[in-house]
């Protein structure tokens, strides 16, 4: 396979922050006892959000493909509506597609869609959204994408994107989640109809198939999860990890989270970095700036409340942990 000029930028025509589940539902979860793995995919989906959404929806035809250069940490989402194509991931794998697969990138990178393995393909181009919606109908002789690259911001989660496959496919979610079939059924409607709203629902359906794919991954990696992942599965640790995100602005400290873990505090403390790599507290303070980041720069909540919100005793003693943490002080987020 030929790639040339990957790299290129697609302006952004729809940004939205989506919310999957009400955060009014949190409260009467917390009334239902769960598995600490159970809580930590409600923790996941709650945070959930897609927000720089840059879409397309393009036709290929049999003797081409493109090249999709978005930056790594950027991530992607393909529907396959029509057609049969080859992903050529970013770490080299190739991958056939049929009508009716959805793929999600959590990471991004360059990558392709190709008609066969071995074609050159071209780069995407720029495109205005007056031109996309008054676009005719793709040749539905050949193959019909739909396409986005978007920011995947799983808030306190948010190390799970380094913990996820290159490629998650939904293919491998059809048993477990028969619910995706109509969803995907719906994508393939809007894909290949071209009706007014129609990028408008396809973004609002690949929000739906994304999150089910995240949390099918999630639920189904205990077998051989390992690091983080791992301790999330771990009934204990898992209850320790699941109390900081629940609750991240309680005074906590070494013995406490060993209490919610039912250990002594040096088991506690081993198991935990060698599960994580980091020590309890470590990881404490890096979920309390990860949410600080999502509160401050994207709900634009004043940093005084939002300091209190994670349980610093003073907005100098949070500016402090912000900056070190990140290299910027907070009030550069709004």
């Amino acid at each position: 396979m030929k790639i040339s000029s990957l790299g290129a930028s697609i302006r952004t025509v729809y940004d939205v922050q989506s919310v999957f589940i009400d955060y009014s539902y949190r409260n009467a979860m917390h009334a239902i006892s769960l598995p600490p793995a159970a809580d930590a995919i409600d923790e996941l989906l709650l945070g959930m959000r897609l927000a720089g959404l840059q879409y397309r929806r393009s036709a290929i035809g049999a003797t081409s493909g493109l090249a999709f250069g978005n930056p790594p940490g950027r991530a992607q989402f393909h529907f396959l509506a029509r057609g049969r194509l080859w992903l050529h991931a970013p770490d080299g794998t190739l991958i056939s597609l049929q009508a009716g697969d959805a793929v999600l990138l959590p990471r991004g990178g360059p990558h392709a869609v190709l008609a066969a393995p071995d074609l050159p393909v071209r780069e995407v181009p720029l495109f205005e959204l007056a031109r996309q919606a008054n676009a005719p109908a793709p040749d539905l002789a050949g193959a019909v994408i739909f396409s986005c690259c978007m920011d995947l911001d799983l808030g306190g989660m948010q190390p799970l994107i380094d913990a996820m496959p290159t490629v998650l496919l939904t293919s491998e979610l059809m048993t477990a989640a028969p619910e995706v079939g109509p969803l995907l059924a719906a994508m393939e409607r809007e894909s290949t109809t071209m009706r007014a709203g129609s990028s408008g629902i396809l973004v609002r359906l690949a929000e739906v198939v994304a999150a089910l794919i995240v949390r099918d991954w999630v639920a189904n990696s205990a077998s051989d999860a390992t690091g983080w992942v791992g301790a999330l599965h771990d009934p204990r640790l898992g209850r320790a990890i699941f109390g900081m995100h629940r609750d991240p602005g309680r005074n906590w400290t070494v013995a406490t989270l060993a209490k919610e873990a039912g250990h002594s505090r040096s088991v506690f403390s081993q198991r935990f970095s060698r599960a994580t790599g980091s020590t309890p507290l470590e990881y404490l303070t890096g979920l309390r700036m990860r949410l600080a980041v999502q509160q401050i720069g994207r709900a634009q909540q004043p940093v005084a409340a939002v300091a209190a919100q994670l349980g610093y005793g003073s907005l100098a003693s949070f500016s402090r942990a912000f900056k070190r943490h990140t290299g910027v002080s907070p009030g550069t987020l709004r």
